[in-house]
């Protein structure tokens, strides 16, 4: 595979726009602390609560509950606006509803970049995607264009915006460009950890915030110069 080349920072704004709480936090989270660290502003904005994702918990008890894990996780690595939308969990659907979400935030946040998750069938390695992520990553990229057109969602009465220079799209199995993560590392994992109750429900690898971060951050290193990295697909616009 061909080396990931050292993601653009000059830049000043970021929107990240993503399905659920913790889908930031599962490999981008170092890169935005990095960022905030540096001066930059990011904003999240989440399509869901994530109360669909605890299995022993019913939606009622835990939406509310994964939204106040993920403004303490964004706390962490430096994020103090996070805006959650009302799509429901695991039944999110692409259309217009969904763009019109995601331009109107465009509209009122103005970024230089935004952020998103993994629109494709499968991660890195193979491993199969799910529709919310895939949904909303293809929503946020078709938003930008969208934001951008003045005769496109007029009834938002929000001034087009057409200054977002890149899209960044965390954990695609098609990554170009990566940030050494090496000082922000460990804020990545605390950030992940404040999803505590999430994690608590999980098996397996994800459960392990450390080392499953510091798995993904060398891994992507490899083609970084062996540097702990976050990997990202880069959209020039």
């Amino acid at each position: 595979m061909d080396d990931l080349a050292p993601m653009p920072e000059d830049w000043t704004t970021a929107l990240a726009v993503v399905a659920h709480p913790d889908d930031l936090e599962y490999g981008a989270s170092g890169a935005v602390a990095r960022w905030t660290a540096q001066g930059k502003a990011v904003t999240y904005l989440l399509a869901t609560r994530g109360e669909a994702g605890i299995d022993s918990t019913p939606p009622e008890e835990a939406g509310p509950l994964r939204e106040r894990e993920q403004v303490a996780s964004a706390a962490v690595v430096g994020v103090t606006t996070v805006e959650f939308l009302d799509h429901h969990d695991g039944e999110i659907t692409y259309g217009l509803p969904l763009r019109r979400d995601i331009a109107a935030a465009i509209r009122r946040h103005r970024p230089d970049v935004v952020i998103t998750g993994n629109h494709h069938a499968t991660f890195d390695g193979g491993g199969l995607n799910m529709a919310d992520h895939r949904v909303v990553g293809q929503a946020a990229i078709d938003a930008v264009r969208d934001a951008a057109n003045r005769w496109v969602f007029r009834d938002l009465d929000l001034e087009p915006w057409g200054g977002v220079r890149y899209v960044a799209v965390s954990g695609s199995p098609r990554s170009t460009h990566a940030v050494d993560i090496t000082d922000t590392l460990d804020l990545s994992v605390a950030s992940l950890r404040e999803h505590a109750v999430y994690l608590a429900a999980l098996s397996g690898d994800m459960a392990d915030a450390g080392g499953f971060l510091r798995r993904l951050a060398e891994m992507t290193g490899q083609r970084f110069g062996g540097r702990p990295a976050a990997g990202f697909e880069l959209l020039a616009m």
